[in-house]
């Protein structure tokens, strides 16, 4: 409540002397007519919940066939009991509706670029990139596709979406969300095509990274030979640990891709629509009985994400005609994503992999009815799209598809300065997919088999799913849908008039990489490079992990008699691999004998430091400024580029300092003197020294780690009375435990798999009420960040009286 008496506090005084029933812009934002939301009967006050659980009053069962049993266990989990499948996705949809409307609904508007439809043309243009890359275009190919091609999976999606619907009518005024009342809008109906744009959003977060016009920017820049240096493939090969172990053998026959003779056109151009994440990934983890104290296979997943309020997963347990299942969702798409049911486990981190290429698009005339390809003048599709932007008039885009897909960069939304190149976007994104049949059809996987052919139906966005089972069984596939490409394709951008440009179909499911029960007793991905050299296909990404993984591997190959504890310890593991391979030669390049005594005092606590970025540690604060300083002045080429370019990974920015010291970009562009890796050592010594003591002055805090770093997991609109700052966790990016300012593990989960039980434990940073008015807001942020997990309660037979159950709610069908 602490954080409700606060926004109601702000609201009061911004109200006095303004008219309570209008609709206001105070500093250029929004405010909600406060009469509204300042009535005790309708508004802010009625989000404030004595009890975390209240159905009983707003039970709208009218969907049901048959009786349905909810148990509410002490976290809030809901373990729904149902005796046909249509109810049991039902009943999902409304539970998570009663606890995540908002955030359901709220995600998805972006995903389909209707944000200017709340809050004003301040949107538009983020709207206007959702729409031009494909979102919205991508989901409805899918729904189409699905609606006709599975017709009885699809049943279970309108089941999902009726029930979310079933209680959106049960929705006053009163009852709706704060969010609905601070930007003053209303929820609106729910459709199975909002689950099918869910999955384009996550392919939006997890596939659609790539660098390809700032590749061509780079190498039309520079030239191949410092592109390479700056960007190479593998870096380093003999320090890379692949997911899938080296040497593993491939029985198939690979299909033939050959690289035709051509040339990358070289056109200058800056993007203008924001990439995602780059620290977008996971850690999964897997060890068989040999390794295990138990004798029992454990497996260990944590998705690394935005840390955000209301969280990304919404732990559900779901129990029907054979299914008994439980694990985390993704509010707003029915089954379980990451989980476990009565036989195995399964995990996931995203699979690096470039699945976007643009392709330069030559128009015939000014109409743009038509474009070049082959030789032939081909048909364009024209849409008009309308854009609905409150307190305006509609705004209409005109988007022009080729078979490449839809021409992003044109002269209505042009990434140049000067002349206008047209570019089309092709992703895998815009295909057809059968995502939601996987997610729906998991739990009822028995074995690996079965698990295998579950997955044959998973097209993206591409993941390293890793698996474990109750006889023992280990192994991991990267699932999803992958083109063949030759050798660099994809890299720049393409000529899309020219055939040879073209995708070569699509690999089959089988080639896919993918291992079971290896030499080595386990088995871990981390977003690092999929597989050795042997592999016969072109795999490439911009972003791959170079420090996670090999942590994880290093730790898993010396450890025995492995317990749940020491899987839990290994997904909180600090070690800074980054600092570990190059701080010494920092430190040893520093010119101590002209040291004042500020700096011997920086060095020391350096030279003390183990590696580790605990939370109340001062090493990590001192050295994750001076490594950030260090980039700066290495980069500022890059940084200050008259094109759109991009800074080099951790990894290989290690390696060119390491064992590149003569290259050309070793210098500081501020002075007019050549310098070396030394001089950018000891410039940026003194500017950290500076900069942390101006931090320690400004702020009257200590350079502990978990300070200076600050996690923050934030309310979704950025609203601070609705966020939790300064979370004490140690990690950062590209450490097993990767939480940084706002990003990190977003779920974390361990399952032991024994023949007579499975026991799983979980916790992730927040609560199942997104209700800031909950007493439970956010109630697991403190156990997340210091290690206690939660066991979770799986069950095939729970009642009423079963310990750990707070509440159940029976659900009976109207008559």
């Amino acid at each position: 409540m602490k954080t409700f008496r606060f926004v109601l506090f702000l609201i009061i005084s911004l109200s006095i002397g303004i008219v309570f029933n209008s609709r206001l812009v105070v500093s250029g934002q929004p405010v909600p007519p406060l009469g509204k939301f300042l009535s005790p009967f309708h508004g802010f006050w009625q989000n404030a919940e004595n009890d975390p659980i209240d159905l009983a009053s707003q039970l709208n069962t009218s969907g049901l066939q048959d009786p349905v049993k909810v148990h509410f266990d002490e976290l809030y989990i809901p373990h729904i009991f149902a005796s046909n499948d249509e109810d049991l996705f039902f009943t999902q949809g409304y539970i998570t509706a009663y606890h995540r409307l908002w955030q359901m609904e709220f995600q998805l508007l972006a995903a389909e670029g209707r944000v200017s439809e709340i809050i004003g043309s301040r949107a538009l243009n983020f709207d206007r990139s959702q729409r031009r890359i494909g979102l919205k275009y991508g989901a409805q190919k899918s729904h189409d596709a699905f609606k006709k091609e599975e017709p009885e999976t699809y049943k279970m999606i309108e089941a999902y979406s009726a029930g979310v619907n079933a209680f959106i009518n049960t929705l006053s005024y009163a009852d709706y969300p704060v969010e609905y009342k601070i930007l003053d809008y209303a929820p609106e109906e729910w459709s199975p095509f909002k689950c099918f744009l869910l999955i384009s959003n996550m392919h939006n977060m997890l596939s659609r990274g790539e660098r390809d016009l700032e590749h061509t920017n780079a190498i039309t820049k520079w030239g191949r030979d410092v592109f390479e240096m700056l960007y190479p493939e593998r870096p380093l090969e003999s320090k890379l640990d692949p997911v899938i172990p080296r040497g593993t053998e491939y029985n198939f026959d690979a299909i033939a891709v050959e690289k035709p003779n051509v040339d990358f056109p070289l056109n200058i151009t800056n993007p203008t629509i924001d990439a995602p994440d780059p620290d977008n990934g996971s850690n999964s983890f897997v060890v068989n009985g040999k390794k295990t104290k138990s004798g029992k296979v454990i497996l260990a997943n944590e998705p690394d994400l935005s840390l955000n309020l209301p969280s990304i997963w919404y732990v559900a347990h779901l129990n029907g005609p054979g299914i008994n299942v439980m694990g985390a969702t993704l509010p707003g798409s029915p089954g379980i994503t990451i989980g476990y049911n009565d036989s195995i486990a399964w995990g996931n981190t995203n699979a690096k992999r470039d699945l976007v290429d643009w392709y330069t698009i030559d128009f015939k005339d000014a109409k743009r009815k038509e474009y070049l390809y082959n030789g032939n003048w081909v048909p364009t599709n024209i849409e008009v799209e309308k854009f609905e932007v409150k307190g305006e008039d509609p705004f209409y885009d005109t988007i022009v598809y080729t078979h490449h897909g839809p021409v992003t960069y044109d002269r209505n939304f042009s990434n140049q300065t000067t002349e206008v190149v047209n570019l089309a976007m092709k992703w895998t994104a815009h295909l057809p997919s059968k995502e939601l049949k996987t997610l729906i059809a998991v739990g009822t996987a028995k074995n690996y088999a079965e698990f295998v052919e579950v997955f044959s139906d998973f097209t993206g966005p591409p993941q390293n799913y890793s698996f474990a089972s109750t006889t023992g069984d280990i192994a991991l596939w990267i699932h999803g849908k992958f083109p063949l490409k030759w050798d660099e394709q994809g890299k720049f951008l393409m000529d899309g008039s020219k055939t040879a440009f073209e995708w070569n179909g699509m690999m089959p499911q089988s080639h896919n990489l993918h291992v079971i029960n290896p030499p080595q007793n386990f088995l871990s991905s981390a977003n690092q490079h999929a597989a050795d050299t042997l592999y016969p296909y072109y795999q490439y990404d911009h972003n791959y992990e170079y420090y996670r993984g090999r942590r994880v591997n290093d730790r898993l190959r010396i450890m025995s008699q492995v317990t749940v504890k020491d899987m839990m310890n290994l997904q909180h593991d600090n070690f800074n691999y980054n600092a570990f391979e190059i701080l010494s030669t920092m430190l040893d390049s520093l010119d101590t004998a002209s040291f004042i005594a500020k700096e011997w005092e920086y060095y020391e606590k350096l030279r003390a430091w183990d590696f580790f970025n605990h939370p109340e540690r001062e090493g990590p604060s001192i050295y994750e400024q001076w490594w950030k300083n260090l980039n700066n002045l290495l980069w500022d080429e890059i940084d200050s580029s008259d094109v759109k370019v991009y800074r080099p990974s951790w990894f290989n920015t290690s390696k060119i300092l390491l064992k590149n010291a003569d290259f050309e970009m070793v210098d500081d562009q501020r002075t007019d003197v050549e310098e070396t890796t030394g001089d950018l050592f000891r410039i940026s010594f003194k500017q950290t020294i500076e900069d942390l003591e101006e931090f320690q002055e400004k702020t009257k805090g200590s350079l502990a780690w978990y300070e200076y770093k600050n996690t923050t997991v934030r309310h979704l609109l950025g609203l601070m009375p609705f966020s939790f700052k300064q979370i004490k966790i140690g990690g950062n990016r590209h450490i097993v435990n990767a939480a940084s300012n706002g990003h990190g593990p977003s779920w974390r989960m361990v399952v032991e798999l024994g023949e007579d039980e499975i026991s799983a434990w979980g916790i992730y940073p927040g609560s199942q009420s997104g209700n800031p008015g909950n007493p439970l807001y956010g109630h697991m942020i403190d156990g997340w960040a210091d290690g206690t997990y939660h066991k979770m309660l799986f069950k095939s037979n729970l009642s009423e009286e079963s310990e750990g159950i707070l509440y159940t709610v029976n659900l009976q069908p109207e008559e």
